[in-house]
């Protein structure tokens, strides 16, 4: 079974603990997470766009011309509306009369209001509409607005381009990343938490860099453009309407700021239901064996509430920017209706002109109420971008060797030297250890749950860097070594087994992708894997899904066996790896190990002492330290600390029922075998 020190903390959990830490009834508290602010994350995420700046610039070049074919269509439209409306009114003049005369007669009538319009239009009396001039204005528009929408397609399929090549990428970096964190990065995280970190929190921050920047990006270029035409049209009216600029960015700021909390919570609390889903579903078995759906439905209810209380928040919050600018912008509309309805008729403005401002000034806020908008898209993009970035932040493992070292010729020597680790500074766990396994030595380690037996093992392949001392293999500090080179010379074999989706032919490859058809029979057969696989229905060709439900756990045990097998490896590590297996399988593997171990070095890690009694030097250890080592019958003569533990699993005790019954402490008799 594997082991759990009690000298770890959170901080740094040994990996024997990983498998209690991850367990169904594991509380789901979480590393405390230091939130960045928003203008360092936004700005760290559009750096990400650098990669691609031709064609960042090609988009923005492509906005600049759809935008300004968008901006100029009102003012084109307000000239169609200036020619009707100046129809109009030279229809019902007299034919003959200047526009002077008719603009005297209406003064001289008293209508000066009439006489003022006139006065600022293009209008010929006895002159009818132009039809003609107006179908060339509208068809000028038409053309204009068929160009604009062109250029704005192509700039969103390149930009849709570019942030799907920079997700792509920035998932590449997280699996590369994630190759390159040390082991106690994932002890500490709950799978689930991580989980949600490459999916989802990558999938969110495609999805608002998607969204956001081309709607920010025209909306930005909108409002200039706007700005420019209603101070062309109308200074006096575009002062009015810029009023509500430094209104609307109090707004929107002021209630940004309370939303942000609440979207980083959101996507916390996201990756902790994530977690606790994942461990519920993974544990299913033993959840209903104990009989403790209630107590997992109500972490699940308990969980799903912060993340509604977070969500809601978040949405609630941010989703009030929406109507704050749109009411903003109807004051805004209003005012402009009623100053522009005063300069047509004071002749300052034509009909045209303040039909074109009037839309200009709905352009104006319309940009301004999307950009309010996707503020609340863009904060969660930049709350799961802060979490990304705290992974791609964290420190990594040791850097390989500038100039590794490697073993010339491999037999599997391991040899410790006065080594000492410790998973937390004031826990010392392993002190001044020093031993030697010689090849084609089977070393047994065996002790107390907690006593660092698998821990051992670890440090040999580094998968936790010493604090001092040195480990060899065949005389090479494997500190010198490249990882991969190390880890590709040793077989392990643990007690949890692990299959991935695909044929058994594929699993037991694993070990060693190039391997011949005629070796992984060998290695199937050795062992006895080939012996259940023809009961199958397409043998060798089953395929399997993660769980490996198609065969037994005894089975699937066989199969990692056969795995390692196929590696040839110079050292093999067994955690407990007949645990699942019959008694009868048991004595077939171990004769199929005592010919694989042959000028190997074995580390076998037992909890059932009967599967090492064979093993050429045995390893007693007791809170992180060799207490006791030495053959079987070595250890049992002088009956100390694996004396005691073989004593334990092996003698037989009988109750005197009578010194029960009157009242006495039971009595145990027996000895040990």
């Amino acid at each position: 079974m594997s082991e759990r020190t009690d000298q770890t903390t959170p901080a740094r959990l040994p990996k024997e603990g990983v498998a209690a830490a991850r367990g169904p009834f594991r509380p789901m508290g979480m590393p405390a997470e230091k939130s960045m602010s928003f203008g360092p994350s936004a700005k760290r995420l559009a750096g990400r766009l650098r990669g691609d700046v031709p064609s960042v610039v090609l988009v923005f070049a492509l906005a600049v011309v759809s935008v300004a074919f968008s901006v100029v269509g009102p003012k084109i439209l307000g000239r169609a509306t200036d020619l009707i409306f100046s129809g109009v009114i030279g229809g019902r003049l007299p034919d003959g009369s200047t526009k002077a005369q008719a603009v005297d007669e209406a003064r001289a009538r008293g209508d000066d209001t009439i006489a003022d319009m006139m006065q600022g239009m293009d209008v010929v009396p006895g002159q009818g509409i132009d039809f003609g001039a107006v179908g060339g204005v509208l068809m000028l528009a038409l053309a204009l607005y068929v160009l604009a929408s062109a250029f704005a397609w192509l700039q969103g399929y390149l930009l849709t381009t570019v942030v799907q090549r920079t997700v792509m990428e920035l998932r590449s970096e997280v699996e590369d990343k994630l190759n390159k964190l040390p082991l106690p990065y994932f002890d500490r995280q709950p799978r689930g938490e991580l989980l949600s970190r490459v999916t989802n929190d990558i999938d969110n921050i495609a999805q608002s860099l998607q969204q956001t920047l081309s709607q920010l990006l025209t909306s930005l270029l909108t409002v200039v453009g706007v700005v420019v035409m209603m101070f062309v049209i109308s200074p006096l009216l575009a002062l009015v309407a810029l009023v509500t600029i430094p209104l609307s960015v109090v707004v929107t700021r002021l209630i940004a700021k309370r939303s942000q909390a609440h979207f980083i919570a959101q996507w916390r609390h996201t990756g902790e239901l994530n977690g606790q889903i994942e461990e519920a579903f993974t544990g299913h078995e033993i959840v209903k064996v104990f009989g403790r759906q209630k107590e997992i439905e109500a972490t699940f209810v308990k969980k799903n509430d912060e993340l509604f209380q977070a969500s809601f928040g978040a949405q609630f919050v941010s989703g009030i920017i929406m109507p704050t600018m749109m009411f903003i912008g109807n004051l805004n509309y209003v005012v402009i209706a009623v100053v522009g309805g005063l300069r047509v008729t004071s002749g300052a403005m034509t009909l045209g002109d303040v039909q074109a401002f009037i839309q200009y000034s709905r352009q104006f806020t319309q940009p301004l109420t999307q950009v309010a908008s996707m503020a609340n898209l863009l904060q969660s993009g930049v709350a799961s971008a802060e979490r990304v970035f705290d992974l791609l932040d964290a420190t990594e493992q040791t850097p390989e060797p500038a100039t590794p070292a490697t073993v010339r010729d491999p037999h599997g020597r391991v040899e410790f030297e006065d080594v000492s680790f410790r998973y937390h500074e004031d826990s010392p766990l392993i002190d001044d250890l020093s031993l030697v396994a010689e090849p084609g030595q089977t070393v047994a380690i065996v002790g107390p749950t907690g006593a660092g037996k698998t821990t051992l093992v670890n440090l040999v392949l580094r998968f936790y860097e010493l604090d001092s001392g040195r480990i060899t293999l065949d005389g090479v500090d494997i500190t010198t070594m490249m990882r991969t080179d190390l880890r590709s010379r040793i077989g392990m074999v643990l007690q949890d087994t692990w299959l991935f989706g695909g044929t058994i032919r594929d699993n037991i490859a694993y070990g060693n992708p190039e391997a011949s058809e005629a070796e992984i029979l060998q290695a199937a057969e050795a062992t006895y894997v080939d012996r259940f696989v023809h009961s199958l229905p397409d043998g060798y060709d089953t395929v399997m899904d993660e769980e490996g439900s198609s065969v037994s756990a005894g089975e699937k045990q066989l199969l990692t066996i056969a795995r390692a097998f196929l590696s040839d490896p110079s050292l093999l590590i067994l955690d407990e790896a007949t645990s699942s297996v019959d008694t009868r399988t048991e004595v077939l593997v171990q004769h199929a190990m005592a010919a694989l171990r042959t000028d190997r070095t074995s580390f076998v890690i037992a909890h059932r002492l009967s599967t090492i009694r064979d093993a050429d030097l045995i390893l007693v250890m007791e809170s992180g330290r060799i207490v006791e080592q030495g053959t079987h019958g070595e250890l049992l003569e002088r009956r100390g600390a694996y004396f005691e533990l073989y004593n334990a699993q092996f003698a037989q005790a009988a109750v005197d029922v009578d010194d029960v019954e009157s009242g006495g402490s039971p009595a145990v008799v027996g000895s040990p075998r």
